[in-house]
């Protein structure tokens, strides 16, 4: 008996030391993808002469989901928790949320054909396709979406997007549909497995 509560209390040292030691590391990892993006946003910010070279900056899949998780509640809309994303080659997307869809659904009137009025509370919501962005100027194509593990039409995910990314600058918020202005001076990103490389 007595070894047992002996080893018992030696794994749940163990445990938590580990735990610890990993929450550090994603700090770390999160703090070093915030050091990063703020280099993207004073480059965007500093004018430069017409011939300078271009400047890249590359985030990896696991630094930008670190970002995510630790700074997250700082910088994403109320509504969006436990974001992740998984990035592939040829510009592949796939992300993944907690949302509040009550949010959303309550915004305006719905009929009964309308697939968010039977959505109700936060639910996991997944999408799933490619990110083009060149010459300023950002593209995404939308291959599939589920919320709450059941499939949705496409004009489900863009009115949730853009419900989410209205703004002053924005008040109809982000069209999924549509081409949007990259910031920060960024001319064009690329996204290969497991990264995305932004160039300025």
């Amino acid at each position: 008996m007595i070894r047992r509560a002996v080893l018992a209390i030696g794994f749940a040292t163990w445990a938590a030391i580990a735990a610890s030691a990993q929450e550090s590391s994603r700090a770390e990892v999160a703090d070093r993808a915030l050091a990063k993006i703020d280099t993207i946003a004073a480059t965007g910010a500093t004018p430069r002469p017409a011939q300078a070279a271009p400047v890249r900056t590359s985030l990896t899949e696991a630094e930008i989901n670190a970002y995510l998780q630790v700074h997250g509640p700082d910088v994403l809309p109320s509504g969006i928790t436990a974001p992740a994303i998984r990035l592939g080659d040829d510009g592949r997307v796939r992300a993944r949320a907690i949302v509040d869809l009550d949010a959303v659904r309550t915004s305006r009137p719905r009929s009964f054909s309308d697939p968010l009025f039977y959505v109700t509370g936060a639910v996991e919501v997944i999408a799933s396709g490619t990110v083009a962005a060149d010459q300023g100027v950002g593209r995404a194509q939308l291959e599939s979406a589920t919320i709450g593990g059941v499939a949705v039409p496409r004009s489900v995910i863009r009115e949730v997007l853009r419900f989410y990314t209205k703004s002053d600058e924005r008040p109809d918020g982000v069209d999924i549909d549509g081409p949007f202005n990259l910031p920060a001076n960024i001319r064009s990103a690329s996204v290969e497995r497991g990264s995305i490389t932004v160039v300025q």
